[in-house]
């Protein structure tokens, strides 16, 4: 699902969903945790206005392997003490969205 996508079903949306998004636009994986903390690290960077918002993931709508790879991401996640695992809100508008799509993994 695009980033465009995402916004049309709601104003607000959590992070961990605008992360995957964001990835299978640019074709990358998005399983990776390290990679999840260097993008809301990336996002706070940039004086977004983000609220903390309490995951609970929503297998209803993905295949198999896709619900546990994404339940599994959101569990490690949920297990860290890093402050840039946590899940947030945020209004995804047109500048927002442009701010996501400069996100560049550095290795």
């Amino acid at each position: 699902m695009t980033l465009d996508d995402l916004r049309k079903k709601v104003l607000y949306q959590n992070t961990f969903d605008i992360w995957i998004s964001a990835c299978e636009e640019k074709n990358i994986s998005w399983s990776e945790p390290e990679n999840y903390k260097k993008f809301i690290d990336y996002l706070q960077n940039q004086n977004l206005s983000m609220k903390k918002f309490p995951l609970c993931v929503n297998e209803s709508d993905l295949t198999l392997e896709s619900a546990q790879e994404k339940a599994n991401l959101a569990e490690i996640l949920s297990e860290s003490k890093d402050p840039n695992s946590a899940t947030f809100t945020v209004r995804l508008n047109d500048s927002v969205i442009e701010i996501i799509r400069k996100f560049e993994l550095l290795n």
